[in-house]
Parts: C-alpha cells; structure tokens; sequence
C-alpha cells in the first residue's frame, strides 16, 4: 500500500486492498463482508480477518445507495410541543425518541427525530425508511402522509380506530386510567371528574371508557372536561378552573396530560382549595412535570423504554418485510403514588414536599 504523504491524513484502506491483502477478488471481499452470496466460510472468516487488521471501514453511504436504503428510521408524532414536550422540552416524547434512538442504533439504523406537532411536511426533506408515529389521532395526517409515500409504519399507542393495517404498541390506556381511578377511590374520593384532551387519541378514548365504569361501579356522579392540547399547562388550569367553580363538591381531578395536571393543580390553589386535602390531583404520566410540581404528582411508570423498543422491533419486521404482526402489549403499567392524592402523608413518596398546596 502506497505510504501518504508527509502532512496528509493516512488514505483509508479499500475493498481493492483487503481483496489483494486476501488473496481473493473485490467481489468476494464485498460479499463476505456483507453476508451475501456463496462463500466458502473459511473464505469469509479469512476476509474479516484482513479487513479488521488493515482497519478497513466500508463506505455506509455507499451501500445505502446500492440498496435503495436509508438506514434510518422517524419518530414522529401530531401531539404539540405543548403536551409532548415538558420543562426544558424534556418530556414523554423525548423519553421515548431516547430509547428508541438505542434500540434502532443497536441494529444499525439511526433515529431521525421530528419535532412533535408535525404534520407531514418535514417527512418530505427526509430520507427515511420508516417510521414510529407516537399515539396517533384519529385520521392522524402522519399517519396519511407516511402510507401515501409508501413506507412502512407503526403505532407507539393504539390507533383510533383501531387501524389493521398499523401495526402497533398497545399503552394499555383502560388499565392506567383504572389504576388512578381506584386510587383515589381507595384515598377516599366520592366525587372525582375526568379531565383529557380533546380529540381521539386512544389515552383519552380509553380514560373516558375506564371512567364511565367506575363512575357506575362507586355511584360517582359523572363530571368531565376537555382541553384543547396546544394550549397546554394553561389549558388545563382553564378546564379545571371552570370545572371546580361548576362542580363545587368536586373532591378529585383524574387529569390524564401531565401539562393539564399542572395547570389543575394552580386552579385548585386559585380557588382556595388545598392539594390534597380538598381536591387530589393524579395524571397519567411519569415524568418531569409530575415530579417537580408541587406537590409532586401521583402518576403511572407506563414502561416508555419497554415500549419504545418494541415499537423499532415492531417496524425492522416490517423493514424485513413480515406481514402485519399481532399488537404488541408495554408491560403492566404501576401506579407511582405521591403527596398530591395522599391524604395521609406516609402512603405517599416525597409527602413532605409540599403536601398542601
């Protein structure tokens, strides 16, 4: 091999310089390489073995352009910044854009990350070969966008309605909301309201079903609300304001967006009213917001890590060209009790940080 010249970066080594180094012609060093056609095993082994010592590297861009791939895969989501996001845009979105960036990485794919509340536009400057849509709306534009282009996809949450065609991560939403639920019955709630968003994403579908029988079940009176999700936190103080001068007894709020849960527990402060000890507050997510708010929020681990590599396992099979699979189910929520639905201190984690707002 030619030396560089003094002053230059060392030349990279080629396929022409492992296959001389081998013995053996460029073709069989790139089929070796790359698991592909007949070659003997001793051959191949032989040809890894030259390839490791010359410090040979193949040209990733290259072999993209040769298979028509990208070697990279979107995670996208219609949700706003607003509610997918948090302090310091740390969030549900980025908890699962982090998993899922190590998931992909571990089989060779790289994560292109979207900003929440895209609607299509930004798959159209993107080479990509898939896609993860997180928790999509009914008639989801990313949705739309993404089968119109042809490439594959799944769901990071159960499509509304219930698509056949999307494969998908199942939240198990009736489950998280039933464990909230029977959480501020057990902490003595007679009459707890349901705050989602607005719209059909399958968490708030799945809340109000999970709400309706447990209203039944204790003989709450039913009171609900919705916020429109690009408002965020103040949304939720507006929803909840309204709600609590409406529904004066209201000793409960079962706030599913963590941003929402936020602004409920301002409403509840504005109106006088003491976090627990008047109204408990819980929301469905495990995050930032919950526990940096005061008091620190009861909420659900929904496993996000767990489900966001399944979610990449879910779409390389489809990458790999299997059919449509069976949904797959994250692992059973827990419920994560805090001081804002704890009205005796010692049944909450961190009751001394504020348990009256």
């Amino acid at each position: 091999m030619a030396s560089p010249r003094r002053g230059s970066a060392p030349r990279q080594p080629t396929i022409a310089d492992v296959a001389r180094a081998a013995s053996v012609s460029p073709t069989t060093v790139s089929h070796a390489l790359n698991g592909l056609g007949k070659v003997d095993p001793r051959t191949r082994e032989r040809v890894k073995r030259t390839a490791e010592e010359l410090g040979y590297r193949p040209n990733l861009r290259a072999q993209r352009l040769r298979r028509g791939e990208a070697k990279a895969i979107a995670l996208l989501s219609s949700m706003p910044l607003a509610v997918a996001g948090g302090p310091s845009r740390l969030g549900f979105y980025m908890e699962v854009a982090a998993a899922a960036a190590e998931h992909a990485l571990a089989h060779g794919f790289a994560l292109v990350l979207l900003p929440p509340g895209e609607r299509g536009e930004g798959l159209r400057t993107v080479d990509i070969d898939g896609a993860i849509v997180v928790e999509p709306g009914e008639d989801d534009p990313l949705v739309a966008e993404l089968t119109g282009r042809g490439l594959p996809c799944v769901a990071l949450g159960r499509p509304v309605p219930d698509a056949s065609h999307l494969p998908y991560v199942d939240l198990n939403g009736e489950t998280v909301a039933e464990l909230l639920l029977d959480h501020l019955f057990r902490q003595g709630a007679r009459r707890p309201a349901l705050v989602t968003a607005a719209g059909a994403r399958s968490s708030a579908v799945d809340a109000r079903a999970a709400y309706a029988r447990a209203a039944e079940r204790y003989g709450w009176p039913p009171v609900t609300a919705t916020a429109g999700e690009s408002g965020g936190e103040q949304a939720g103080y507006e929803a909840c304001a309204a709600l609590l001068h409406e529904h004066p007894r209201t000793d409960a709020l079962c706030v599913l967006v963590d941003a929402f849960a936020v602004g409920a527990v301002r409403a509840a402060r504005d109106s006088g009213r003491r976090v627990p000890d008047d109204v408990m507050v819980v929301t469905r997510y495990d995050g930032l917001r919950a526990r940096t708010c005061t008091p620190p929020l009861t909420a659900v681990d929904l496993h996000l890590e767990q489900a966001a590599a399944d979610a990449v396992e879910l779409l390389l099979r489809r990458l790999r060209g299997a059919s449509a699979a069976t949904p797959l189910r994250a692992p059973d929520p827990r419920l994560v009790p805090r001081a804002s639905s704890s009205r005796r201190p010692e049944d909450a984690d961190g009751a001394g940080l504020g348990a009256r707002a």
